[in-house]
């Protein structure tokens, strides 16, 4: 790291995670010596807790891309000093320090443990430009640091806040109201048991351009799958592209949402069906009158299919008939994509009759021909009846006879 900082003057990226043998005092030479370092990948780096070191890169300020991922000895005073320095003058009118506004472009701070609320609040107001966030098992953290931040990051695209398990629908609500609103492409939310559909359904109504959603193991239920869909189809409205001959659609949403207690087989039947839902439009046809050609005619309808469509990760025995539902829908094989959705439509009704009314059904069809068995031994009579005495014998079998408790 000397030789590097000594020697190579113009580095513009250093990746050197997983080093056992580098820690925070090496770091420094580079820090120092490479005027033009944008990209710093130093994941599970020891020394965190040296602030000279933390002073260092608030000086230099020409990060745009920090991975600090898994990285123990990062705390909020570190924190605190790479962002904002040691000492930093406060602005009487704001309540804020005054000083020069962050380059930084993606942070990663995912797992860095030592992070609580009190260090991340400074990052609202002094990352303008962040793009990519990382907050992944900072399990410390609430909704307060993200409430302030959200609406200070006006081109934020990605957002990771998997596993933070204090979280509510407070940050998603907030997050539906930022101005990242417009941009957002990815959101994990994963394992954070705390977010339904309060928080979920109005960020889905508002972040329009998602591309990825992570939300398997929180409580969100089939709503917000039907939301996702019409998110969707409302996108292929806007765009008003239809797929023309010999053309294949491709993936819009990606969203992944297993083991969510709350979600049913509907939900994911409804994603299935829009993925393959005919959509009509109206084309002109011309048509004559006394031999002259009409300018304004009539419309003749047609069938077409979106361009795009929602791939989807679901509860593992549901997942094989989604996947082949998605391989046929992204061949362009509508017909077939909707025969299966129908098939699998009626196997899960007749599973859930089965398993709720269908087996009592079958225990009694089951008890009834136990007893016509019995009056057919008994013989004579035909009901049961015994034809020495002309009593009707007694039946214990399976259900018939008394329990005692």
């Amino acid at each position: 790291m000397k030789i590097v900082g000594q020697y190579c003057p113009r580095v513009e990226v250093l990746n050197v995670p997983w080093c056992n043998n580098v820690d925070t005092r090496g770091l420094r030479h580079v820090i120092e010596g490479c005027t033009l370092l944008r990209e710093l990948n130093v994941g599970e780096m020891r020394g965190w807790d040296d602030v000279e070191v933390m002073q260092a890169i608030f000086e230099r300020n020409t990060l745009e891309r920090l991975v600090l991922m898994r990285c123990d000895s990062l705390n909020d005073e570190s924190l605190r000093t790479i962002i904002v320095g040691r000492d930093p003058e406060i602005d009487f009118l704001t309540g804020r320090p005054n000083v020069p506004s962050r380059k930084l472009k993606h942070l990663d701070l995912t797992n860095c443990r030592g992070i609580t609320d009190a260090g991340a609040k400074v990052l609202a107001h002094n990352v303008p430009n962040l793009a990519g966030l990382q907050l992944s098992l900072c399990t410390a953290l609430t909704d307060t640091p993200l409430l302030d931040l959200l609406p200070t990051v006006p081109l934020l695209t990605h957002l990771d806040i998997d596993e933070v398990e204090h979280l509510t629908n407070a940050t998603l609500q907030c997050l539906a109201n930022s101005p990242c609103k417009e941009v957002l492409q990815h959101l994990g939310v994963s394992y954070c048991e705390n977010l339904g559909d309060a928080g979920m359904l109005p960020v889905l109504k508002s972040c329009t351009k998602l591309q990825t959603l992570d939300i398997d193991n929180t409580r969100i239920s089939d709503l917000v799958l039907a939301e996702a869909a019409a998110l969707v189809r409302a996108r292929n409205l806007l765009v008003g592209r239809r797929l023309r001959a010999g053309e294949r659609p491709t993936q819009g949403l990606r969203v992944v949402a297993y083991d969510c207690s709350n979600v049913t087989w509907m939900g994911v039947r409804e994603i299935l069906s829009r993925n393959a839902e005919a959509l009509r439009s109206y084309q002109p046809k011309d048509s004559e009158d006394d031999g002259h050609v009409a300018a304004a005619v009539a419309e003749r309808p047609t069938l077409t299919y979106p361009p795009t469509y929602l791939s989807l990760k679901a509860f593992y025995t549901w997942q094989p008939t989604v996947d082949q539902h998605t391989k046929r829908v992204a061949r362009g094989d509508f017909a077939a994509a909707n025969r299966l959705e129908r098939k699998w439509a009626d196997w899960m009704m007749l599973s859930e009759e089965a398993g709720v009314g269908g087996g009592r059904r079958r225990r009694r069809r089951a008890r009834l021909a136990e007893q016509e068995h019995a009056d057919e031994e008994v013989g004579g009579g035909g009901e049961g009846v015994n034809p020495r005495t002309g009593r009707r014998r007694a039946r214990t079998g399976p259900g018939q006879g008394c329990a005692v408790m």
